[in-house]
């Protein structure tokens, strides 16, 4: 009943759900991935110049969270995740009681989420007004990949509505996105005045 599909078998169940194939090949989608790509190189930059302490965790992680989700985007892998998870059901013989394990996964994950949220804050106390908007766009995001994740009919269909006929997940995905990047940016610009300040403090 619980044995474990062949490799073979379980990648066949697999890929008759997902393909590694462009998911949303809309203006849209390579719109948010672009924006994606931005934000990890306005992170990279920040990076580079924050020295050691929770305001350099913070913007690592961001830089890494970038990385993922606009290689994610495309590849749709929380779709391959969840064919997984079907596949598995089907095979070992739970799949009637699929929701257990779906409510399980969705605790786990919320409860990652909160407690990471609640370390920053805490971590970024001092720091937390040079810092704050990218920590508000990244709860942003963990929101839309949340809701994302949890797939209840309803909320699909409130994300999928359209806005100047653009749909709303659009619009979330990309508000944390501008979030981060004009946090990133405001680092940016007060990072450079100091060392002007410097070179005129060392003229004769």
């Amino acid at each position: 009943m619980f044995g474990f599909p062949g490799l073979s078998g379980l990648s066949d169940c697999i890929f008759g759900d997902w393909r590694p194939q462009i998911g949303d090949p809309e203006i849209t989608g390579w719109l948010t991935v672009v924006s994606y790509v931005i934000c990890l190189v306005l992170a990279i930059m920040v990076l580079r110049r924050q020295p050691q302490g929770a305001a350099r965790g913070l913007w690592g992680t961001i830089a890494a969270i970038m990385a993922f989700l606009a290689i994610n985007k495309q590849l749709d892998l929380q779709t391959a995740l969840t064919a997984t998870g079907r596949c598995l059901a089907h095979v070992q013989g739970w799949y009637d009681q699929r929701w257990l394990v779906q409510i399980a996964f969705i605790a786990v994950l919320v409860l990652i989420v909160l407690v990471a949220l609640l370390v920053a804050l805490r971590s970024l106390s001092g720091q937390l007004h040079a810092n704050g908007l990218a920590l508000l766009g990244l709860a942003v995001l963990c929101g839309f990949v949340l809701v994302r994740a949890v797939g209840f009919h309803h909320v699909d269909r409130l994300i999928s509505m359209d806005f100047a006929n653009i749909r709303f997940n659009f619009w979330f995905e990309n508000a944390g996105l501008v979030l981060i990047a004009v946090n990133a940016v405001l680092l940016l610009r007060r990072g450079r005045v100091p060392r002007r300040a410097e070179v005129r403090r060392s003229r004769p």
